[in-house]
C-alpha cells in the first residue's frame, strides 16, 4: 500500500510561540525551518510514501502544496481527506527533529486496516496519524488529542523516540539538546539559549 503524507506547517511568524521566552522570533523560525526540512527529507526517503503534501498558508518552494485556508487544522485535514478519498494518509507534524525513516515505517506498518497513532512523550498529544482508507475516525488534533483520537476509534499506538519528541516548549528543546540534537541558529542565538539553561 502506498501512502500520501500531509505535513501541516504554520506561517513563519506563528511558529513555536511557546519558545518566545527563550529565543527571538528569527531563531524560532530558523528552528522550525530546520525541523520541517528534516521531516520532509525523512518522508521523501521512505519507499512506501508516494507523495508528500505540505499544508500551509503559502506555498513551500519545490513542494506539493495544499493551501491552509485558516479554518482550523482538523477541518483542513478532513477536507484533504475527502479530496484524497481512497488513499492511505499519514499526517506528520513538522517539529520532530529526531525522526527517522524507521520510525515512519513502523508507524505506517502498524496501521493495518485502521489507524496507528504516535503519542507525544507526555502521552497526551498526537504527533502523527497513519490512517488507512478504512479508518472511520476523525482528526482531533489539539489539547488532549491522543485521548480524543482513541475514544473515536481503536488504533495502534507506536511509541518511538523519534516520533514522541516534538518541540513545543523550552523543556522539549532542552530534551532534544540533551539527546545530542543541534540546530542551525546563529552562535549569538545559541549563546542566549545556553545562558538561560
Amino acid at each position: 500500500m502506498m501512502w500520501t503524507a500531509i505535513v501541516p506547517l504554520k506561517s513563519a511568524p506563528e511558529r513555536k510561540s511557546r519558545l518566545a521566552a527563550r529565543l527571538p522570533q528569527a531563531a524560532r523560525i530558523a528552528l522550525s525551518e530546520q525541523m520541517a526540512a528534516h521531516v520532509l527529507q525523512v518522508l521523501d526517503s521512505v519507499p512506501a510514501i508516494g507523495r508528500v503534501i505540505v499544508l500551509s498558508p503559502i506555498p513551500v518552494s519545490g513542494r506539493d502544496w495544499r493551501p491552509d485556508r485558516g479554518r482550523g487544522l482538523n477541518v483542513e485535514l478532513e477536507a484533504a481527506r475527502a479530496d484524497l478519498a481512497g488513499e492511505a494518509l499519514l499526517v506528520m507534524h513538522a517539529d520532530l527533529p529526531l525522526l527517522t525513516p524507521a520510525d515512519v515505517a513502523a508507524l505506517i506498518g502498524s496501521a493495518g486496516q485502521g489507524a496507528a497513532l504516535a503519542p507525544d512523550r507526555h502521552g497526551q498529544g498526537t504527533n502523527s496519524i497513519a490512517a488507512s482508507p478504512c479508518w472511520v475516525g476523525r482528526f482531533a488534533f489539539g489539547p488532549d488529542s491522543l485521548r480524543l483520537h482513541l475514544r473515536a476509534t481503536p488504533a495502534q499506538l507506536v511509541s518511538r523516540s523519534g516520533l514522541m519528541l516534538d518541540i513545543d516548549t523550552p523543556e522539549d528543546l532542552d530534551e532534544a539538546l540533551r539527546r545530542g540534537w543541534r540546530t542551525i541558529v546563529t552562535d549569538r542565538q545559541w549563546e542566549m539559549l545556553d545562558g538561560d539553561r
